[in-house]
């Protein structure tokens, strides 16, 4: 998929997260959550200028969402003395969910298309797709916004 489609896919999976968090007393960090998934949706696509790298390779596999996930741990490790009200555990357990959620959505979206992703290399080479759609469509990509988007109103409309 494209720009607008792994934005979509990321806000379409984050939002049932951003409802239980708005739902559970915590705007603030579902509207940060929901910030760093939107900024991380197209985050394996570096492969791209990546030299030696192939496209849909490491960087679109589910250790690369756990790598990401540890990244935004980490940092919600750090930030924790900057944030009142929570501690660094529960900081670094949300930066590594928003962080590897937002890699698996982008491995989500891929996966709709017919070139596929290898999601467990190296474990595996075992390729998924559901060769629904084409990456370059712009139709699917648009809806896949729309969606995203939608969810993201919805929450914003049932968590008042």
């Amino acid at each position: 998929m494209y720009r607008n489609g792994h934005l979509g896919a990321a806000l379409l999976l984050y939002a049932p997260v951003g409802f239980a968090l708005i739902g559970a007393g915590h705007q603030g960090l579902a509207l940060v959550g929901g910030a760093v998934v939107a900024s991380l949706a197209t985050l394996p696509d570096c492969d791209h200028s990546l030299p030696f790298v192939e496209h849909r390779g490491p960087t679109h596999t589910l250790a690369f969402a756990a790598l990401v996930g540890a990244g935004v741990g980490a940092a919600g490790h750090f930030a924790a003395g900057l944030v009142p009200g929570y501690d660094a555990a529960a900081l670094s357990g949300f930066g590594f969910a928003v962080g590897a959620l937002a890699v698996v959505s982008h491995l989500l979206a891929d996966g709709l298309t017919p070139a596929g992703i290898t999601p467990f290399w190296p474990l595996s080479k075992r390729w998924f797709s559901a060769s629904i759609v084409r990456a370059d469509n712009w139709l699917a990509n648009q809806l896949l916004l729309g969606l995203g988007l939608a969810a993201v109103g919805a929450v914003i409309v049932l968590a008042r």
